[in-house]
């Protein structure tokens, strides 16, 4: 699903946030294919996303509330209002009316973003001291290291990031990491590509930032000075930032500077100031993720006057706060990332509001209340005997490549035999002793100081070994990752949910679930990025030059098919930028379809409902993405989501899965069908 690394956390980040060997449950006949969900109208041979989502696409139409709404979003939901559950009723537990414990930190921080009455009444107050800091501030060469320092201890990355993660090559140990900045409208090609839907996004972009602005008692003039300054320097960084597909290579982003040479390639920015302003001690090198946009960066910023850093600065605090400010401050968000970008007609009640920003702040706390409730042992224990047989089945896979020699396949076991899993929840809590929630301060007060904490905790990080137990998602989180420095597969308790995963429910179709979300996962360890990736986690070529030759061969193939696809007038998916997931998907069916056919030998073969055991697989599969989308959001997702469409991710891989055609007697002339030359199969 994802493998994104968060080094540290900001405000934006604390707002947003039976087979073989396995245990079988008692119950009666495993159910079916819910009937309901396909439309019989249309023919798999035609498109075979349709007919198995038909159905459940007309029975869950778009609410004004959503821009996407899938079986994946519905999982969500779900979760959202267990923790609803959870979280409202802390107010009936003694603990949280004890100072200092969990269940006061959540119920009180729930309670805070659910007062209307009192976020309305303070409307911009909570941010004067922070307008004051950006706004008294001279801006020497010391006084600007120092300005960005704070800004980056908690508020947002601006003009460039910096945390602490893994070292790409030496896995065990923690590294300092220099970035890029982020953008406003999260890609660059908003910013350079002229056509009609860039245009309408930039002028919703200029009322956004006026009104921003005007909220915190800015006029008129001050408003156009603001909004030009803040898109001439997001320009610039957009011009000169990676494209999206320079930044799948982890061999581009991984470029070791001493800090002496960091001095001497950007000497127009204060180092040591900003590090001891930070707080990190001892830095004697870092990784330069971008090395030419720091070179830019360091002979732009002499550029800048005064007045443009401080427009821009203030710009961003106030935009990255406004999801915990009054409504004013909500509604502009909303109206230029829910309605603009992503066609959304509503915003989503208070309630999920408010709940997101200790869902994310005190995740773990919160996760464990979840997994207590919601997640059973038995749900852990089949998940490990599935894990262990989508192990065994990618090795077949493995053994049988014929564009692979025998010399990178024995590498490649070796990494697939230490694959960490880590099912449900962590093993050990996180201690959230130091994050204070005090009713009395303001709500932006308490998240901000939450937010310094996390990124003092990542600072902390550094001259230590990389702790490799800890987990990058809480337990709630309905997604998966793989992780390559860790060469790690987790699974949270959110995801493990019927449709996903259902102990009610046949093999076939928990195989074609949950068991090719397991095996998309794997499959990451071995797509264009995972694979640069050895056993230990470390950034290291492990493949025979002919094997790599013949693997780019093949994901340029691969790459090409979604090229193809026109997902709106004009507008075509993007092949690179989506490679990895696509890569996983088409070894997560095929990996999990053997796995589900090893569990099931000396057993019959059994059809329920009309429908055989590999039918049943694939309209599971198919299930899992089931979905409808508004144009807007299509064309900003095919910008921003390394994903694919749902529907692509069901019709454009199985045209390559010999075993799909045979089992639904796809053939040729269906559009379904794609003959065998052209067929691209890796793992």
């Amino acid at each position: 699903m994802t493998s994104e690394n968060y080094y540290n956390m900001n405000l934006k980040k604390l707002i947003i946030g039976a087979a073989a060997g396995l245990p079988m449950m008692a119950m009666a006949m495993p159910h079916g294919i819910e009937r309901a969900n396909l439309d019989p109208n249309v023919s798999p041979g035609e498109n075979f996303y349709l007919y198995a989502c038909g159905g459940w696409m007309k029975n869950n139409p778009l609410t004004p509330e959503y821009s996407r709404f899938g079986t994946f979003d519905q999982l969500r939901e779900n979760a959202r209002v267990q923790l609803q559950d959870l979280i409202t009723n802390l107010s009936d537990n003694p603990q949280s009316r004890i100072k200092g414990t969990n269940a006061q930190k959540v119920s009180d921080l729930y309670k805070m973003g659910m007062d209307s009455v009192r976020l309305n009444k303070e409307a911009s107050k909570p941010l004067a001291p922070f307008i004051k800091k950006i706004d008294s501030a001279s801006l020497g060469k010391k006084e600007f290291a120092e300005l960005l320092a704070w800004i980056h201890n908690g508020i947002t990355g601006s003009f460039f990031n910096s945390g602490v993660g893994s070292d790409a090559k030496n896995s065990d140990r923690n590294i300092l990491h220099i970035g890029e900045v982020g953008l406003g409208l999260g890609d660059r090609d908003y910013y350079l590509e002229e056509n009609e839907a860039n245009a309408k996004i930039l002028a919703a972009y200029e009322t956004y930032v006026k009104r921003l602005m005007e909220l915190i008692g800015y006029d008129e003039q001050s408003q156009n000075r603001v909004w030009n300054n803040v898109i001439s320097i997001e320009t610039e960084f957009a011009k000169h930032k990676m494209t999206r597909e320079q930044r799948r290579n982890p061999q581009l982003r991984y470029n070791m500077r001493s800090i002496d040479q960091i001095r001497k390639d950007y000497p127009n920015f204060d180092w040591d100031t900003y590090f001891s302003s930070l707080g990190v001690d001892g830095v004697a090198e870092a990784n330069i993720a971008s090395t030419s946009f720091m070179e830019f960066l360091d002979s732009y910023l002499p550029t800048l006057s005064e007045q443009q850093i401080k427009d821009y600065l203030m710009f961003e605090m106030v935009s990255d706060s406004s999801g915990v400010l009054s409504d004013d401050f909500q509604d502009a968000n909303f109206e230029m990332f829910g309605k603009v970008m992503s066609g959304k007609e509503e915003q989503e009640p208070r309630w999920k509001r408010a709940m997101a920003v200790p869902n994310s702040m005190l995740g773990e706390a919160v996760g464990e209340l979840y997994v207590n409730k919601y997640f059973p042992n038995e749900n852990k224990e089949y998940m490990i005997g599935l894990v262990e047989n989508l192990r065994t089945a990618l090795g077949k896979h493995i053994d049988n490549l014929t564009w692979m020699s025998d010399e990178t396949k024995k590498k490649a076991h070796e990494k697939l035999s230490t694959f960490t899993v880590k099912i449900g929840y962590p093993d050990k809590w996180k201690d959230y002793s130091e994050i204070i929630i005090d009713p009395e301060k303001s709500y932006l007060d308490n998240v901000y100081n939450a937010s310094v904490w996390y990124t003092q905790d990542n600072y902390k990080k550094l001259h230590k070994p990389v702790d490799k137990t800890e987990w990058h998602m809480t337990p709630q989180t309905v997604n998966a990752y793989y992780n390559p420095t860790t060469n790690e597969i987790c699974f949270p308790a959110g995801i493990l949910q019927a449709p996903y995963f259902d102990l009610s429910a046949d093999d076939a179709q928990n195989y074609g679930a949950i068991g090719v979300v397991i095996g998309h996962e794997m499959t990451h360890g071995f797509d264009d990025q995972g694979r640069q990736y050895d056993k230990d986690g470390n950034l290291q070529d492990w493949w025979m030059a002919e094997d790599a030759s013949r693997f780019t061969t093949l994901a340029d193939a691969l790459a090409d098919q979604f090229d193809k696809v026109e997902v709106a007038p004009g507008v075509f998916a993007n092949g690179r930028f989506t490679l990895g997931e696509n890569i996983a998907d088409q070894g997560g069916l095929r990996v999990a379809l053997t796995a589900y056919l090893d569990s099931m030998k000396d057993k019959e073969l059994k059809d329920i409902d009309g429908f055989t055991p590999l039918q049943r697989f694939y309209l599971a599969y198919a299930n899992l993405w089931a979905g409808n989308i508004r144009q807007e959001e299509i064309l900003s997702r095919t910008k921003t989501d390394p994903h694919s469409l749902g529907e692509n991710r069901v019709n454009v891989t199985l045209r390559n899965i010999e075993p799909f055609f045979e089992a639904f007697g796809i053939k040729k002339g269906d559009k379904m069908f794609r003959p065998e030359t052209e067929r691209v199969v890796i793992w």
